[in-house]
């Protein structure tokens, strides 16, 4: 358990070093070190947030994420909604 726990805690780390080098990267190529370091830590925020939920998508057999909902028609006929909410059944005004 805590193997899984520690495997799956890797990803916001590892996500916030590789967008703080993304950062320092954009930050020196635009001359503006102190806005790439803050966009990096952005950036690997949420790849690691990203990284921590495909893993636990793909370790509970989902593919949509953690949050995903399953699909729920609601019972509906899509064949008997041809209605479409006015009068057209040739009511013209007597022309």
């Amino acid at each position: 358990m805590s193997e899984q726990k520690n495997g799956r805690a890797a990803f916001l780390p590892v996500g916030m070093g590789a967008g703080i080098a993304i950062g320092v990267a954009l930050g020196l190529a635009l001359d503006n070190l102190a806005l790439g370091i803050a966009l990096g830590v952005a950036i690997g925020g949420g790849m690691g947030v990203a990284g921590m939920g495909l893993a636990g998508a793909k370790r509970d057999g989902q593919s949509g994420g953690e949050g995903a909902a399953p699909h729920v028609d609601g019972g509906r006929d899509r064949a008997d909604d041809s209605s479409d909410g006015g009068d057209a059944g040739g009511a013209d005004g007597g022309s």
